[in-house]
């Protein structure tokens, strides 16, 4: 089999990325549990998740305290590549390492999860968004927490809809995160009796100039300019379309999949009235004010968000499930380990009571927020107001429907 430059040159890449797994005995070894948190450090999506990523995960290790068994949390650069990010996988499940955690950008989430098929080892994604995890791309491996895109797709595409929106332009990130959530927002608005009036779409990473995009969208004369990416890239796109006057005459914009972090970056000024779907807040009700508080010491300044704050959620209850099934059975087996997971009800500060479907689909409650005025804002991070709640049950797609082959007709 030939081996490309560009694959020898990502091996390398990861390799000097990779943190080194600390010297254990053979008998630390067995009563060690290793959390890989692999994510972006450095690029679009870092301040999405990124370090605070790992900080959540550390603080469910130290909220779940002595069971028995030591927990060791190590971290890498996937840097939103899918060969790198495969590497650096690979790696950590032959040197040891038991659950690889987070995995944002979903070309990247998605070749892990065939890593983790491979190995037999555990995967929770808690980045990535394509619904296909829990789809066509199901694996009894994987679980799949806090949100995807035919999740977004209902509550926010939606939502604007309902308000009037029923033609729709798409600017996408040209690659699987992309892709399914225009799919899956496009499907929503046609069987609302809506239209699509065009799409294009942008390479990623690479981008960071959307004005030519965002004009043939306002050409397209469509009412909605549907915003199919994330991170950083939402933020330059919202602040583009305001220097434009894009947002002039009646168009509206749809962050599609938009983080607190975002609305902080681009300031209330400029986000305020901007509609859009997490399925955790931090000043959403006295459990989620609780966890953030403890966070602090962690976090500092920053405020959790979906994203970081599902770390701490699934790690916590994978952790859980280890200690119930014991660690050298969770060692042996990821698939076991997952189907444990799935045998248990979860519940945590974040997103309160839940369960994990068959298909790996974590099931936690949409959230439709509408960013605040800058006088409506009382506090720093005072940024939400909530106009709906979609239930668990109800806020991701119906288990028939996706495909998953681990389903039982």
């Amino acid at each position: 089999m030939s081996v490309s430059r560009r694959s020898l040159l990502a091996a390398s890449v990861g390799a000097t990325m990779m943190p080194a797994l600390s010297r254990l005995s053979h008998a630390q070894a067995a009563n060690t549990i290793r959390i890989g948190v692999l994510n972006d450090q450095s690029g679009t999506y870092r301040d999405i998740s990124g370090p605070y990523g790992v900080e959540c995960t550390k603080q469910a290790v130290q909220e779940f305290g002595n069971k028995g068994f030591n927990v060791e949390v190590i971290f890498a650069d996937h840097q939103n590549k899918p060969d790198v990010g495969v590497n650096i996988a690979r790696q950590w499940y032959d040197q040891g390492v038991d659950l690889i955690l987070d995995v944002p950008t979903s070309s990247v989430g998605l070749a892990v999860n065939n890593v983790a098929k491979e190995k037999n080892k555990a995967y929770i994604n808690t980045g990535s968004a394509t619904s296909d995890l829990t789809g066509a791309q199901c694996s009894p491996n994987t679980v799949h927490w806090m949100y995807d895109t035919y999740m977004l797709a209902k509550s926010t595409g939606g939502a604007m809809v309902k308000a009037g929106g029923d033609s729709w332009f798409f600017i996408t990130a040209d690659y699987a995160f992309g892709h399914a959530l225009e799919r899956d927002t496009g499907t929503f608005v046609k069987a609302a009796g809506g239209k699509v009036n065009g799409a294009v779409r942008y390479p990623f990473p690479a981008t960071s100039d959307f004005s030519s995009f965002l004009l043939q969208a306002k050409s397209s004369r469509a009412k909605v300019i549907g915003l199919a990416n994330a991170g950083a890239d939402t933020v330059n796109s919202i602040k583009q379309a305001a220097e434009f006057g894009i947002m002039k005459g009646g168009t509206k914009l749809a962050a599609l999949l938009m983080f607190l972090p975002d609305v902080h970056a681009l300031g209330l000024q400029t986000a305020q009235g901007l509609v859009l779907t997490e399925s955790f807040y931090w000043d959403l009700n006295d459990r989620t004010r609780a966890v953030t508080e403890r966070l602090k010491p962690r976090l500092k300044d920053i405020k959790p968000n979906m994203a970081s704050i599902a770390n701490y959620s699934a790690a916590l209850h994978y952790l859980k499930a280890v200690a119930d099934m014991g660690v050298a059975a969770s060692k042996a087996s990821g698939i076991d380990v997952v189907s444990r997971m799935k045998a248990i009800p979860c519940d945590d500060d974040a997103f309160g009571a839940g369960r994990i479907r068959e298909d790996g689909r974590k099931l936690c409650p949409s959230y439709l927020f509408e960013v605040k005025s800058p006088a409506e804002s009382k506090a720093p991070w005072d940024y939400y107001k909530l106009l709906q709640t979609t239930p668990a049950e109800e806020a991701f797609r119906p288990l028939n429907e996706g495909g998953c082959n681990l389903v039982k007709a």
